[in-house]
């Protein structure tokens, strides 16, 4: 598939989504929704593949949906429109949680709207000093989507969550460090660097043992105690089967530092 709204590479067991509407700055359409679900899927396929990045172009990290393109269904019926966009991007966001792999979201601006849900779904979140966070959607009218409900009270708690969503307070990267949104907070120059250094430690790891604890962790806040234990019981026993494992145990005895294969 030849891409036109997304920069897709591979290098070094790292794979780079690039949302690349500068213009627009990174705003949702149908085409870029289109082309992330089908570079994620081409993540879960390529074995090579151990790390993501998911990053924006230009200033912003993404801006949420396309409120131009929503702004041409108002004489129509906009639930037309949303219940055909809210879809396929809803297909991403749950791709981008169970994809086995490590995803680290490099926000390099602002991310609004659907824009902070792509952000809250990655499994480590490094933002540049001059990265904002708003909720944004009550300033068009329109309720969230995208997994930010799901997310921020996780993350926040539901009275923060609340009130982030009804006011739009935006966020500053030290205010979504402070509040765990994100991990780390680094200058506007070394985002990239940094967040490919951390891919490329992550992609170095036990990939499966990754994709398992992956899985625990979405599972975690709606299981019970008990299940939540056969659910690693299980996990460890499986995994235990894998090459990493076996060599993870050797490298521990031998005293060396373990060569991972992502098997």
């Amino acid at each position: 598939m030849a891409y036109k709204s997304i920069i897709f590479t591979k290098s070094e067991g790292v794979a780079e989504l690039v949302m690349n509407r500068p213009e627009s700055f990174n705003a949702l359409n149908a085409e870029l929704i289109g082309e992330m679900v089908d570079a994620v899927v081409r993540c879960y396929r390529d074995d090579e593949v151990r790390a993501l990045i998911l990053t924006g172009s230009g200033s912003a990290f993404c801006a949420g949906g396309d409120i131009k393109a929503m702004h041409q269904t108002l004489d129509d019926d906009p639930s037309v429109f949303f219940r055909s966009l809210v879809l396929p991007f809803n297909g991403f966001v749950s791709s981008l949680q169970r994809l086995p792999k490590p995803v680290v979201g490099a926000i390099n601006g602002v991310a609004a709207g659907a824009g902070f849900s792509c952000a809250l779904v990655c499994d480590y979140v490094m933002v540049a000093e001059e990265a904002r966070f708003v909720a944004a959607y009550s300033s068009i009218g329109l309720s969230p989507d995208g997994g930010l409900t799901y997310w921020l009270p996780r993350l926040v708690g539901t009275r923060r969550a609340m009130e982030l969503i009804l006011t739009n307070r935006a966020l500053s990267a030290k205010d979504a460090l402070d509040l765990g949104i994100v991990n780390r907070v680094v200058p506007q120059a070394c985002l990239m660097e940094e967040a490919r250094q951390m891919a490329k430690t992550l992609a170095q790891g036990p990939t499966e043992a990754f994709g398992k604890t992956k899985v625990l962790m979405n599972l975690g806040a709606g299981e019970s105690l008990e299940t939540q234990l056969e659910l690693e019981r299980q996990s460890m026993a499986e995994v235990s089967g894998t090459e990493d494992f076996k060599e993870g145990v050797r490298a521990f005895v031998e005293k060396r530092k373990p060569a991972f294969k992502g098997r």
